[in-house]
């Protein structure tokens, strides 16, 4: 389990996170996902066994610190929308990243997301505020280097499938989330290539209602000892 405490309109409330799972492959279009898949492929990725594709992680992964420790220099960010389910039924949507050890995920993806904490903001907003406009949504993300801010994700997240359809795919055609279920929802495609960065910050737009949330993150690198 792991304790999360959001930020709304309503007030703070603090949630305990009891099931973490991310999809993925989820991509609206499925010829570009297709495509994406055979690029992974050809350096030595998995193809996955279905898509979209669930992977359950253990919830102590999810975090609101703003540092995690990572093994080893080859992990990096990516952005994503997560939406968690609140103990009266509420769906709370806010960004989190799902950071991703990529050597190991040359040869598991499912292993590779279990070895990175998982940061998520502070802030949320209530999903029945934004599913009507949800794909006008943006996610954006900035990679750091030296300081620098780089431009790493960014678009809306219509290309991807709607989170709705992947709460009812993963719960069996049920709609909504249980209490303390978290879901990341798929991310972007990145500016210039995964690569890692010495900080990550994970944005989410909503150009309708006026409004951003904001999480910034850097990872500790731990050494590899044989």
């Amino acid at each position: 389990m792991s304790v999360i405490s959001l930020d709304t309109t309503e007030g703070t409330c603090r949630i305990d996170v009891t099931e973490l799972v991310i999809a993925g492959w989820a991509g609206r279009d499925r010829h570009h996902v297709e495509e994406h898949i055979r690029e992974l492929e050809a350096i030595g990725v998995p193809r996955p066994s279905r898509v979209p594709l669930f992977y359950r992680l253990s919830a102590q992964m999810l975090t609101q610190d703003e540092s995690i420790e990572v093994l080893g220099p080859d992990s990096s960010g990516e952005a994503e929308a997560v939406l968690v389910g609140d103990t009266d039924g509420t769906i709370w949507v806010t960004v989190g990243s799902d950071h991703t050890d990529r050597r190991v995920e040359a040869y598991s993806v499912a292993v590779s997301k279990q070895m990175c904490p998982k940061p998520v903001a502070r802030d949320a907003w209530r999903f029945d505020e934004v599913a009507p406009h949800w794909d006008r949504l943006i996610l954006r993300s900035r990679a750091f280097f030296g300081g620098e801010a780089v431009l790493y994700q960014e678009g809306p997240v219509n290309g991807l499938l709607d989170p709705r359809e992947l709460v009812r795919d993963y719960n069996a055609g049920r709609d909504g989330l249980a209490p303390g279920q978290a879901m990341l929802c798929g991310t972007l495609a990145v500016i210039g290539g995964i690569r890692p960065a010495d900080a990550f910050e994970v944005q989410l737009e909503d150009p309708v209602l006026g409004r951003r949330i904001t999480h910034r993150y850097t990872p500790k690198i731990l050494p590899v000892v044989a």
